[in-house]
């Protein structure tokens, strides 16, 4: 799967919450300062291109949805960021979360309470 630009990303969260929309929905979402219609039209269609996107026509204009799942796309940002960052290991990336972000023991205990909830 490819990796994607901010700009890409930002229009595929927009994409995974809409679910199916035309270009002018996005822009609508879009924070202030608004993007031209040409800009995030652009980036749709390098989406549709990446296979990230595609399309059905409605009336003059087109509907977007996305085709790649937001759980398949954050896990496989996930395991980029521990190969290239944490030398593959899972362990030093919570490690080193844990340090940067001042968690408790109370909230690490209650992140593996909802882990071994989840296995269940």
């Amino acid at each position: 799967m490819k990796q994607l630009t901010k700009a890409e990303e930002e229009v595929m969260q927009l994409l995974w919450e809409l679910k199916k929309c035309n270009v002018a929905a996005i822009i609508e979402k879009l924070p202030s300062p608004k993007p031209a219609y040409n800009t995030v039209s652009t980036i749709v269609r390098i989406l549709e291109s990446k296979g990230f996107v595609d399309h059905e026509q409605e009336g003059k204009g087109y509907l977007y949805f996305p085709v790649v799942q937001k759980a398949d796309y954050s896990n496989q940002s996930i395991n980029k960021l521990v190969d290239g960052y944490f030398q593959g290991s899972f362990k030093s990336m919570v490690s080193f979360f844990m340090k940067k972000n001042d968690v408790s023991l109370a909230e690490l205990e209650s992140i593996m309470k909802e882990i071994k909830k989840d296995e269940k």
